[in-house]
């Protein structure tokens, strides 16, 4: 399978590309910054969670997990 995918980095640099704040982030999730911290820490995010922030950033993360699978032979 190779190198695992490191979600919470993925989700941490788009924030920082869009000049965006983790006190941002956690505001638009409801969430303390602790929490979003240990998303950040995460290889893998709940998928409604996941869903939440792709639509905050207007980013589809879950493409990093389909670009897997469309290389993999079946």
């Amino acid at each position: 399978m190779g190198q695992p995918i490191h979600i919470g980095h993925i989700i941490q640099e788009e924030l920082r590309t869009q000049g965006r704040t983790v006190t941002w982030l956690a505001k638009q999730l409801n969430l303390h910054r602790r929490a979003c911290y240990r998303i950040f820490d995460s290889y893998s995010i709940d998928t409604q969670l996941l869903l939440r922030i792709s639509e905050l950033l207007g980013r589809d993360f879950f493409t990093e997990y389909s670009a897997i699978l469309s290389t993999k032979e079946v």
